[in-house]
């Protein structure tokens, strides 16, 4: 992991392999690039000809585009790195934090397997200081478990991460830019920690293993785990899970992650689906649709994260974690179209189609939770095809039984960077899961698809309580090259979005 340090030292004098600098391009109206503040005095030593050079070089200013230059004479760093901030700063002169985190993500993979960079991008405050600190983190993100000795499947040695990331401007005795570091290195870590399940092959990273790792970060960070196992499941009526679980050789898990603090007035549940790989059952998924199913547990991998992330942080509120997991398989033994299933609300469910098999293990979990009446429930899946068909591969929606929490929700989500976009339940759509033989069908009108797995849900959710329904099926897994901050594969898409609600929460923000 790539350490953090806040240094006041000046630029010219700090040991490095190298400088980062913001730069954008010039205000409404100017030409050419503007340097941003913190590159003074990397500018002066190139007699203010900075911005000209770059622009030899074909620098725009552009978000996360990287120009290298040599550093100028009387640096100790060799080298200077200008990354780009694309937006202007506001009528303040400050840059928007998901800006400078952006920038940090995109320098820090471009630095990836140096010892060292100092970053010298704009610092107004210590939310500029989180937020530079948090995208270097989450830039310098590697996952090269399976590679013999770093290397890749050329037999190359793998570079590995940026090893420490200096922030110039800030003050490490001042408590307030302390803080914003603490908080970034808590978050950061635990996201890349749902990264690396993300990113664990399926045969390595089962139900039980899931559970396992669940288990140990408990002991470490004080927080209670239960695991309920295949036979705790059949005692206790848990038939969305068992029923998804059933054809593999691996056994579901339902996995409890309880975080509580003394001083807590609220108390938030936080539900994640975790099918550790889905072939989509007897419903097969077609050629092509498989490759990157491991993917699927990436709800449960978020909720894992935030509960863990909120303990580190000693929130003042209480956090319970639910873990749906099972692995989707098609055999002899697994649930088949047609068949109903008893869930553990009481609620029978006619099986259509053994590929929306997400919204059966989050049933019995959303029940489980609500039985516990917390202030409001949160679940977070890559539930639907739909939702990425609606919003693309960045955005995740977000639907709701009460329009202010969603809204709460929404707002959350793009104060740390997460792009979302709120969804209906739009309730003409609840009647295509009416079933002749069961109580509800876990399929309904294919048209908008997305919000009827939503309205699915919301069955399994106690009266009056608060619930939200995440569906982060486009963010979750990035298939396509790196950007910013992320990497490709597994995003840890919605754990910064929950650890805000569950600050929000603990500051009385949250009604």
């Amino acid at each position: 992991m790539t350490a953090l340090t806040l240094s006041t030292a000046a630029a010219a004098g700090l040991r490095a392999d190298a400088i980062v600098i913001g730069v954008a391009k010039s205000p409404k109206g100017g030409k050419g690039l503007a340097v941003a503040p913190g590159a003074e005095a990397v500018d002066k030593a190139y007699d203010g000809r900075l911005a000209g050079l770059l622009e030899t070089l074909g620098a725009s200013g552009a978000e996360g585009e990287v120009t290298k230059l040599p550093a100028p004479a009387g640096f100790k760093s060799p080298l200077v790195l200008a990354v780009g901030l694309g937006a202007q700063p506001d009528k303040d002169g400050e840059y928007d934090a998901e800006a400078l985190r952006r920038a940090a993500g995109a320098a820090a993979r471009a630095l990836a397997g140096t010892k060292k960079a100092a970053f010298a991008l704009p610092v107004a405050d210590a939310a500029a200081i989180g937020a530079i600190a948090e995208g270097a983190l989450l830039g310098a993100y590697t996952f090269d478990a399976y590679k013999d000795n770093g290397k890749d499947a050329e037999g190359k040695n793998g570079r590995g991460p940026l090893g420490e990331a200096a922030i110039l401007g800030g003050k490490p005795r001042d408590k307030a830019h302390k803080a914003a570091v603490e908080r970034a290195t808590a978050v950061a870590e635990e996201l890349n920690r749902a990264r690396d399940l993300i990113n664990t092959p399926p045969n390595d990273l089962n139900p039980e293993s899931f559970a396992a790792v669940a288990q140990a970060a408990g002991k470490e960070h004080g927080i209670k785990v239960q695991v309920l196992d295949e036979k705790a499941l059949a005692k206790g009526g848990y038939g969305g899970i068992l029923g998804v679980g059933g054809g593999s050789a691996s056994a579901p898990r339902l996995v409890k992650l309880t975080y509580k603090h003394a001083k807590a007035k609220k108390h938030l549940a936080f539900v994640g689906k975790g099918i550790t790989y889905d072939s989509g059952g007897i419903s097969l998924k077609p050629a092509g649709h498989n490759e990157t199913m491991k993917c699927d547990m990436s709800g449960a991998a978020a909720v894992f994260a935030a509960v863990v992330a909120a303990a580190r942080l000693g929130l003042q509120v209480n956090v319970t974690g639910w873990l749906a997991l099972a692995e989707n398989m098609p055999s002899g033994s697994a649930v088949r179209p047609g068949d109903v299933l008893r869930m553990y609300s009481g609620k029978t469910v006619e099986v259509l189609n053994t590929d929306a098999e997400g919204r059966l293990v989050l049933g019995d979990a959303l029940w489980a939770a609500s039985e516990e009446k917390p202030d409001a429930i949160v679940d977070v899946a890559t539930l639907t095809g739909a939702m990425v068909l609606a919003l693309g591969n960045r955005t995740f929606g977000v639907m709701a039984n009460d329009d202010a929490f969603r809204s709460a929700i929404v707002e959350a989500a793009e104060e740390v960077g997460e792009a979302s976009w709120p969804m209906p339940l739009p309730e003409h759509l609840r009647k295509g899961m009416d079933s002749p033989v069961a109580d509800i069908a876990n399929m309904g009108e294919r048209m908008g698809g997305g919000l009827v797995a939503g309205l699915f849900l919301r069955e399994f959710v106690g009266e009056g309580i608060t619930w939200a329904h995440l569906d982060i099926a486009g963010p979750a897994f990035n298939e396509g090259g790196p950007f910013g901050y992320t990497p490709k594969g597994g995003t840890g898409s919605g754990v910064r979005t929950l650890v805000r609600l569950a600050e929000l929460t603990a500051a009385g923000d949250l009604g």
